[in-house]
């Protein structure tokens, strides 16, 4: 079996939508009480549709035996007057458990990795729920340090 990473389209629309919902029931829903975890099913086709057909989005797949098991969204960010260099956010990636420990991931980030570089993007950044040590372990494998912390409590 041969893993294939390739760009979206939009046929894979309601696959990315449905990992996108597996991705809100597993991370969010474990950890984030106040999250909407029907949001992909709410919301996610017209989100999705929009970083599909967009020129500062990269949506990609990775497809085993026909299967699409995974993918990962990410945006640029040109420089502003705030921000001096161009930046790229890997927004969610997901991969089903049953191919996870198997490069899926990796190979995603990699791909993301090209088109970053492609782009001359100066940083990318991800953000991680701090009790998904999972995660964690895999950005700061893939090279990522932390940057920032945000802090959150009840009024």
């Amino acid at each position: 079996m041969t893993l294939r990473i390739r760009a979206a389209e939009h046929e894979d629309l309601e696959v990315v939508v449905a990992l996108n919902h597996a991705l809100f029931q597993e991370d969010a829903g474990q950890r984030d009480p106040y999250m909407n975890l029907n949001w992909a099913q709410e919301e996610g086709r017209a989100y999705f549709a929009r970083h599909l057909g967009s020129k500062t989005s990269h949506c990609l797949v990775a497809e085993l035996s026909g299967e699409v098991v995974g993918y990962l969204v990410g945006y640029t960010q040109e420089a502003n007057s705030l921000r001096l260099a161009p930046e790229a956010t890997l927004e969610s990636m997901f991969v089903r458990q049953a191919f996870r420990s198997h490069d899926v991931g990796q190979q995603l980030f990699d791909g993301f990795l090209v088109w970053c570089r492609e782009r001359e993007m100066q940083r990318v950044s991800v953000t991680a729920y701090v009790a998904n040590e999972g995660a964690i372990r895999f950005y700061q494998h893939a090279g990522f340090r932390p940057a920032s912390l945000t802090l959150e409590r009840s009024p």
